[in-house]
């Protein structure tokens, strides 16, 4: 399994007074330390790649999507155009999701919303889309922001992608919405795979860039006062770091 050590250096770092308080991973902890810090809680954010990283992660999302009154049965495979990342707390996975890369076969979107994937294909897009995403109630919002923006910088650092879709509940649109800067594409559909109601959202990642250089790392005040999910994503300097180990270890 690849691990990915990564520093979260919230609102206690925003309040210190040390300017060196806001530095990477490589400046404050060992290369081989694998759990990151956050609120005085301590927890890790990998990269899934074996068989029991990806049951760990399927027996989560079955037991979250069962409570939400899905249907189905949900696997993870071992496929070269999904990455999977997970957050642990004490070793106990609290949060998966997974970053597909549009292929030859597509996306997974593709299955009832492909005439609103393939007008973004037309224009020059590269596109993938995250699934898969499932969150315990001992996962934090600092988690989740962690896993997002890591799959972001998988996405658009790694894979060149320009946009991300994902496949929403409609109860959960106004979040992606006004704290994401998604957009709604098409009519409210039935998705197969859960029996259940779905909008397609979309996110320019130039958007997301922009958005993190400007409130990054500041936290859940900040999240709150400019309405900006982007607020709990790592700051442009902790990005750096993390984009570095990550290029390390492809």
């Amino acid at each position: 399994m690849n691990s990915l050590v990564t520093p979260v250096e919230r609102e206690a770092q925003a309040r210190a007074s040390d300017k060196h308080a806001r530095a990477t991973i490589e400046d404050q902890l060992p290369a081989d330390m694998e759990d990151l810090v956050t609120d005085e809680k301590s927890f890790g954010i990998r990269m899934i790649d074996t068989l029991e990283g990806r049951s760990k992660a399927s027996l989560l999302i079955n037991k979250m999507y069962s409570w939400r009154g899905y249907s189905g049965t949900h696997k993870l495979s071992d496929d070269p155009n999904r990455i999977t990342l997970s957050a642990s707390n004490q070793g106990e996975v609290v949060g998966t999701l997974t970053l597909g890369i549009d292929s030859e076969i597509g996306i997974m979107a593709d299955e009832i919303f492909k005439p609103e994937v393939d007008a973004y294909r037309a224009k020059g897009a590269r596109v993938c889309e995250i699934t898969k995403l499932a969150f315990d109630s001992e996962g934090t919002k600092e988690q989740m922001a962690s896993l997002f923006h890591l799959a972001v910088m998988y996405a658009r650092d790694l894979h060149n992608c320009t946009h991300i879709f994902i496949e929403i509940n409609p109860r959960h649109r106004r979040f992606y919405e006004t704290m994401l800067g998604f957009q709604r594409l098409g009519e409210l559909r039935t998705n197969p795979r859960v029996d259940a109601p779905a909008y397609l959202l979309v996110v320019d990642l130039d958007f997301v860039t922009r958005e993190v250089q400007r409130v990054g790392g500041k936290g859940a005040a900040a999240a709150a006062a400019e309405r900006s999910f982007y607020a709990m994503f790592y700051s442009p300097r902790e990005e750096q770091g993390i984009l570095q180990r990550l290029k390390n270890i492809q």
